[in-house]
């Protein structure tokens, strides 16, 4: 008789371990089902499995978040088991007794309890790398659609530079030597302005188009960045007095000199300060700061308008993307921006939240870290 029951106990053990991975399996089959959700129902699996379900509490931690029973206190009777994802240990899976029960196999725990946990502990690292396998597979596809449309917008752009810059050099010339005749009607002056004013806009898009689409190759050379950006702030800072916008100058006086095009240098500080005083129509302030950066400088322009959300922030350097009205904004600023400091070597980042304003900050690698290597045909697209 002793003999039957220990027999009907080891197999009533075994159905409530196997009960146990199968309802963690059912759990990460469930679709749309987050990580941290199954994680929170998994644990509540683990008392109902073992010897003394009244008295057994669990925890299972991954990268630093913990998801327990109600009762689990780390003291006491404990038995682990390691979350390993790729060779790294990731976190683990912990079972404490709240009683102290005599000693079996493992102190007070079975020797099947110890493969239980272990099993879990080996699922669950499996879910955590097809998840991780999901995403990365995920990203790389957007990655792959960036490239393609961008590929294409870069093809468009060129065509539609090439075919547009020709006409409008005839309109921006005459209309010049227009203004050169002597005594022209005040309205007339005027219009001319107007279609001179226009055409120097309509050239700058298709500077932007051209730079997008690499018709426009960088010319470098050694460069101090303040001085690109001084020259950029004699055009800018009449603008920003008309709009209420004081200009803070924060330069370090020390910085290294820099490979690059001056003048695609200056392209990304006017249109980063453009864009910040469009971000603040009511005024405001704008901050400009240089500094050394490690091996490199750092550009920061930061503005205290009106912020961006973060579904903004995702597309900002997407070509064509804009927040602005059809006549003020044409969506090629910041993704110039962006080509620019990446054909350079560099890196921009984007902080920002709604009524908190933004701040770029640009990375640039000094002179002397600059390795000279022919520019790859996609640089100014990334």
């Amino acid at each position: 008789m002793d003999q039957e029951q220990t027999q009907y106990a080891a197999l009533r053990e075994r159905v409530k371990e196997l009960t146990c991975l199968y309802s963690l399996a059912q759990l990460a089959q469930r679709p749309g089902m987050a990580l941290e959700e199954i994680l929170q129902q998994g644990v509540e699996l683990l008392p109902p499995a073992w010897q003394y379900p009244e008295v057994t509490a669990g925890r299972i931690a991954l990268d630093g978040r913990c998801y327990a029973t109600a009762n689990f206190k780390a003291a006491g009777q404990m038995q682990s088991a390691a979350i390993v994802v790729n060779g790294q240990r990731r976190g683990s899976i912990d079972v404490v007794y709240a009683e102290p029960k005599p000693e079996l196999d493992e102190g007070p725990f079975l020797k099947e309890e110890r493969n239980l946990i272990e099993a879990m502990a080996r699922h669950i690292a499996l879910l955590v790398e097809r998840r991780q396998a999901e995403e990365d597979r995920f990203h790389l596809q957007e990655q792959l659609r960036h490239a393609d449309r961008l590929a294409t917008i870069g093809q468009l752009a060129a065509g539609v530079a090439h075919e547009l810059n020709e006409p409008l050099g005839n309109i921006l010339g005459f209309a010049q030597l227009a203004q050169k005749q002597p005594d022209l009607p005040p309205q007339v002056a005027r219009d001319l302005e107007k279609i001179v004013a226009t055409s120097l806009y309509a050239r700058q898009i298709i500077n932007n188009l051209m730079l997008l689409s690499r018709q426009i190759p960088p010319q470098k050379t050694p460069v101090g960045l303040n001085a690109v950006l001084e020259q950029g702030l004699e055009f800018l800072e009449s603008r920003c007095a008309r709009n209420g916008i004081a200009v803070v100058r924060q330069l370090s006086p020390d910085l290294p000199e820099i490979i690059a095009d001056a003048s695609q240098l200056r392209q990304v500080f006017v249109n980063l300060v453009v864009n910040a005083i469009h971000a603040m129509p009511g005024g405001g302030t704008l901050k400009v700061t240089t500094a050394r950066c490690g091996d490199g400088v750092l550009l920061s322009v930061e503005d205290d308008g009106m912020g961006m959300s973060e579904e903004v922030l995702r597309d900002i350097f997407v070509p064509f993307f804009t927040t602005k009205d059809v006549s003020e904004g044409t969506g090629l600023g910041l993704p110039v921006v962006h080509g620019i400091v990446t054909s350079h070597g560099g890196t921009i980042q984007v902080q920002s939240a709604p009524g908190q304003g933004a701040r770029f900050d640009v990375r640039l690698p000094a002179a002397a870290d600059e390795h000279t290597k022919e520019d790859k045909t996609d640089d100014i697209l990334c």
